[in-house]
């Protein structure tokens, strides 16, 4: 299945969790690192798996601390008991393939496919191999973290061969992958528009921090009208060419083009 959108909620504020579960995104992940103080971590886990139990969302999962941390640890230890089927399990700051099977090893299979973001250096030289992990089907590019690793800013043009790797490496192995959230809540037109430039370059889903994100992605993720009177064109020459090379419009009508075209219209049709 194709997604556009996952939207992160805090892990100590379940009072958002239904709000974030109506709010519209194609998956929703329960943060218990980044959005949860160390005081707070046992109590937010419990409550999560609590409510997660109770929950009758079929998009909704969480996401755990670091394999490497006393939290991550118990994380994974309260997972291999709780029980629950879930949509994924979002895994931070993948740094290698053993690290995905020494999870895949301890977790059941019911939990779900696991959702690896790559957001160090380390992961990023590493990508190829975590994304070969047969369980990994979906990953995101973590670039503030990995801009905090490599100590670089977080202009676009500064991530364009991160996101360019990933993209790659994410084709080959059948990854489906997200891009970073935008930090700035408020900036909702560069939002949209940096999604854009992501769908160009080969990112077709992204992550989200508020809800007001998520109808600007989708917004941004899906094809226009030019792009599906496009797509139509271009599949009606080829059939017309019965698969021989054609122009359309003075270009040349081949098979790369057509997969292109295909897909836009696969992509239209599951909106519709």
């Amino acid at each position: 299945m194709h997604y556009r959108s996952q939207l992160f909620v805090p892990g100590n504020r379940p009072d958002r969790f239904e709000k974030a579960c109506q709010a519209g995104a194609d998956l929703v992940c329960i943060d218990l690192e980044d959005a949860v103080g160390p005081g707070e971590k046992d109590a937010a886990r419990d409550g999560v798996l609590e409510w997660l139990s109770q929950s009758s969302h079929s998009h909704v999962s969480l996401r755990i601390n670091g394999l490497t941390t006393p939290d991550g640890r118990r994380d994974i230890a309260a997972l291999k008991s709780c029980g629950l089927k879930l949509p994924f399990i979002m895994i931070p700051k993948v740094a290698s393939r053993a690290q995905m099977n020494d999870l895949d090893d301890d977790l059941p299979d019911d939990l779900g496919p696991f959702f690896a973001i790559i957001e160090s250096a380390e992961g990023l030289l590493n990508c190829e191999d975590i994304f070969s992990n047969g369980r990994v089907t979906l990953g995101m590019y973590g670039a503030v973290d990995y801009a905090g690793d490599v100590d670089c800013d977080h202009t676009w043009e500064t991530h364009l061969y991160a996101r360019s790797r990933l993209i790659a490496a994410a084709a080959v192995f059948d990854v489906q992958l997200f891009d970073v959230p935008h930090i700035n809540v408020r900036d909702l037109d560069d939002c949209e528009s940096s999604t854009r430039r992501a769908k160009a370059l080969g990112i077709h889903a992204r992550s989200a921090i508020h809800p007001a994100q998520i109808e600007r992605i989708h917004a941004a993720l899906s094809p226009s009208v030019d792009e599906v009177a496009h797509a139509e064109k271009v599949i009606a020459a080829y059939k017309d060419a019965k698969g021989n090379v054609v122009l359309l419009d003075g270009k040349f009508i081949e098979a790369p083009v057509v997969k292109k075209a295909m897909r836009v219209l696969a992509y239209k049709n599951r909106l519709a």
